[in-house]
């Protein structure tokens, strides 16, 4: 797995599969070999840590998630995003492909910074959430979607992964849409730790499966909790993940730990 990068790194965790890299995402995806990723999945800051709060298990919480997260001004947002998308650009292989989640805080921008960046836009799923927590305020209509971009190069001879096939058997025969629908992180994907942004599972082994084939490389440069690692390990799949709070890394390792298992 170190073959992947420019020279010697000391990375937080490794495996026969898997290396996770504590440090800013854009400064450790500078030293990854370039176009040697196969996937992308980014769940960047939201920038929603703004002092107000939300409903979790109706009670009411702050929706501050850590310092990562503050908000900050649409110049800083939008220079933030061309930033680590261009490094995402760099690491790509020509017909690999990145996807990227988001709500209506983040996800304009970024999806200009893709298409400035040198991006083409695949697709603009809509992910619906069965359970989404209520709206407290009651000024506006209940948040329950958020956005995921999938995106390859903007390049005439890439030619992106994609299994329709597999998609079309998994949604019963039928072309599959870009509405998903699910619910939210359930607490069996939760026993090591929480990480406030977590993903479900059945999220992103549907995106991997969609957009990779085994033993592809699969790349998270915000990865948390490593829900795409796990979806990774699970399929066979290698795996890179970075992120610069210490102890989601280490919940990640716990996490990637149970998967040990897996017969790949």
């Amino acid at each position: 797995m170190l073959s992947f990068f420019l020279n010697d790194t000391n990375p937080f965790y490794i495996s026969s599969s898997e290396i996770l890299i504590l440090g800013d995402a854009a400064l450790c995806l500078d030293i990854i070999r370039p176009e040697s990723i196969d996937m992308i999945f980014a769940d960047p800051p939201y920038f929603l840590s703004n002092g107000g709060v939300t409903c979790q298990a109706g009670k009411m919480v702050s929706v501050n998630k850590g310092v990562w997260d503050e908000g900050a001004d649409l110049e800083k947002k939008h220079e933030f995003n061309r930033i680590w998308i261009r490094a995402c650009r760099k690491v790509l292989k020509r017909d690999g492909s990145i996807w990227i989640s988001g709500t209506l805080h983040n996800i304009y921008s970024i999806g200009m910074a893709l298409e400035q960046e040198g991006f083409k836009i695949i697709n603009n799923i809509t992910w619906r959430k069965t359970n989404p927590p209520p709206n407290l305020a009651c000024r506006c209509f209940t948040h329950s979607t958020e956005t995921i971009l999938w995106a390859r190069k903007n390049d005439k001879k890439a030619k992106h992964v994609f299994n329709y096939a597999l998609m079309k058997s998994e949604n019963g025969g039928k072309q599959m849409k870009d509405v998903w629908e699910g619910t939210l992180t359930p607490q069996k994907e939760k026993t090591e730790g929480k990480h406030p942004t977590q993903k479900p599972l059945y999220l992103l082994d549907r995106i991997i499966k969609a957009s990779t084939k085994p033993y592809d490389v699969v790349l998270d440069p915000f990865c948390g909790s490593s829900t795409t690692g796990v979806a990774a390990k699970n399929l066979c799949r290698k795996y890179i993940g970075i992120d610069s709070d210490l102890e989601y890394l280490k919940l990640s390792v716990r996490r990637l730990t149970l998967e040990n298992n897996r017969d790949c």
